[in-house]
């Protein structure tokens, strides 16, 4: 179970990268149809936004399965001690709790917005649900990595940080 949750985790972080190289593109065809061509499109804006709100989302159980969040560890370097796996358990808890809120939350709204055919306030008059579903997504996944990192931690250890050998 847990290699299935990083193979998720894996594809859903490949994902939002190309979806950021695409908003990316869209912006790069959005400014020269404008400035360029004086035609400028009625989609790009609102394609790109809900493209960074799924790709931000999308990214953060990758971003957590490589240890690429924010960590401090001034007070517990070492990673083989039983404090810094109950410290380590601690953060990825807490994380855990604020993803089973948002996700409790988001898919509330999601659902609201859904059963009502709720849409955006734009010319392209996206329903509303396919955004707000990234909410409820996107934190199921970082919950997801969550237990799946505290499971490896007491499985096999906290992993060794390499920049603190360099560091040191």
């Amino acid at each position: 179970m847990i290699k299935l949750i990083d193979h998720i985790s894996e594809f859903s972080g490949k994902l939002a990268a190309w979806l950021f190289f695409a908003i990316g593109f869209f912006i790069c065809y959005e400014v020269i149809a404008r400035y360029l061509f004086n035609s400028p499109t009625v989609w790009v804006d609102e394609v790109s936004r809900i493209g960074q709100i799924w790709a931000a989302y999308l990214a953060a159980a990758f971003a957590l399965k490589h240890r690429e969040m924010i960590v401090i560890d001034v007070a517990f370097r070492r990673p083989d001690t039983l404090l810094r796996k109950v410290v380590e358990t601690f953060a990825l808890t807490m994380i855990l709790l604020f993803c089973i809120t948002a996700l409790w939350y988001g898919y509330g709204l999601w659902l609201k917005s859904l059963l009502r055919g709720h849409t955006t306030d734009t010319y392209l008059a996206l329903p509303k649900w396919f955004t707000h579903a990234s909410v409820w997504v996107g934190f199921a996944l970082l919950g997801l990595q969550a237990v799946a990192e505290a499971v490896k931690i007491w499985r096999n250890g906290v992993p060794a940080d390499d920049t603190l050998e360099h560091e040191i």
